[in-house]
């Protein structure tokens, strides 16, 4: 398992950038090592909202985005009866998994 970060300038300063990268980077040491699987790389791009974004947004944002990117979280109520919304269900298959 490889991570990745990247932040253009449009973010801002070299200063805001790093402190951006920075937040990515604990926010992946704090994850659950059990959420981010082997053979799977996983590139973090940094936003400007993750400057404004109290801490703990960032941790839950990441910890729901493993879970749809690997199909463990089942949409929330207030997600169901979004029309569009896939309520849980299970992401595409990508062509390269199971091959590392």
């Amino acid at each position: 398992m490889r991570v990745g970060f990247t932040c253009s300038k449009k973010v801002g300063n070299s200063v805001e950038r790093n402190r951006v990268r920075r937040r990515l980077r604990e926010v992946v040491r704090l994850a659950p090592p059990e959420q981010m699987r082997r053979g799977y790389d996983y590139v973090l791009i940094g936003r400007r909202t993750a400057l404004e974004l109290p801490f703990e947004r960032l941790v839950e944002d990441f910890n729901r985005a493993l879970g749809r990117v690997h199909g463990t979280v089942q949409g929330s109520a207030k997600e169901a009866g979004r029309p569009g919304a896939r309520g849980g269900a299970r992401p595409k298959e990508t062509p390269h998994r199971g091959t590392r």
